[in-house]
């Protein structure tokens, strides 16, 4: 019928809803995009999107595309994640996806990693997004709270990130130490800017933190580690990098609620390959040695 370079870019124009969008995701530039949205067009003779002036609405016909389209893109996906698995060899792309904040914990797990199988070529994808493993977004997945139960991963019990109430020596000097919950109400407070963030010490904080105590408000994690290290108030800071910097002062009693479980997720077509076992068993060993 046609090429499937026209119908992906399609699809990317369909699920961002502009040129520009899909142009970034594709890599490509926009005149191209236009150019295989109007071939694809022409060649089955209906309109797959309404153009207006804030981009493009997939029309019935375009929901149609979209649907198949996402389905053969999902299959390529997932055939592509199987086949860079495969062989005794570890080498090729290693990907793993992990929340912002364990950052500073897998940054250096990777280097040594790849420095000891250099033919290894480490994707490493943070944030809050859950990669799919079932269609080869990520040969593993370290997952935080309650244990993942999609089918067809392998779920292993990892280790425990544990957190700490924390402010800097000069804010302290300011507002003075918090003798305990009662003091909250004079202080200010970096948190989370959603009442939806399902983390154990964010809700702890929004059950005991009056509203208006919460002055400094972000949705990226690194934001908000950023603001207690700068000052702007007192916040939640993993205790095992907070502990390395010597201006943070733990200003209350840590509690073993606010910690949250770490789970290795692995799909179970990629868990018995060669790379991944090596690399699994490799941050074991080394989150053995993790302190709190």
């Amino acid at each position: 019928m046609t090429n499937w370079d026209e119908i992906k870019t399609a699809y990317h124009v369909a699920r961002r809803g502009t040129v520009s969008g899909a142009a970034e995701v594709l890599g490509v530039h926009h005149a191209t995009v236009i150019r295989h949205v109007d071939a694809l067009e022409a060649r089955l003779g209906v309109k797959l999107f309404q153009r207006h002036a804030r981009g493009y609405t997939a029309t019935e016909a375009g929901q149609d595309l979209l649907r198949v389209a996402q389905a053969t893109d999902d299959q390529f996906s997932q055939l592509a994640g199987r086949i860079r698995g495969q062989g005794d060899a570890v080498s090729g792309e290693l990907v793993v996806t992990s929340l912002t904040n364990l950052v500073p914990r897998m940054a250096p797990v990777l280097t040594d990693f790849q420095r000891d199988y250099p033919e290894v070529v480490v994707r490493y994808l943070t944030g809050d997004r859950l990669f799919r493993l079932e269609y080869g977004e990520a040969h593993v997945a370290i997952r935080a709270g309650n244990a993942p139960d999609q089918p067809d991963n392998v779920v292993q019990n990892f280790h425990h990130q544990h957190v700490g109430l924390y402010a800097t020596r000069g804010y302290l000097d300011v507002y003075g130490t918090p003798g305990g919950i009662d003091d909250f109400p004079a202080h200010r407070f970096v948190g989370h800017d959603t009442d939806h963030n399902r983390a154990p010490f964010n809700r702890w904080l929004r059950a005991n933190v009056p509203g208006s105590a919460i002055t400094f408000r972000a949705t990226d994690t690194r934001a908000l580690e950023a603001a207690v290290i700068a000052g702007a108030g007192i916040g939640f800071l993993p205790a095992m990098e907070a502990q390395a910097n010597p201006d943070l002062v733990e200003v209350i009693a840590r509690q073993d609620d606010w910690s949250v479980p770490l789970w290795l997720v692995s799909h179970v077509d990629l868990h018995r390959t060669t790379k991944v076992q090596t690399f699994l068993d490799y941050l074991k060993k080394r989150a053995a040695r993790w302190d709190s």
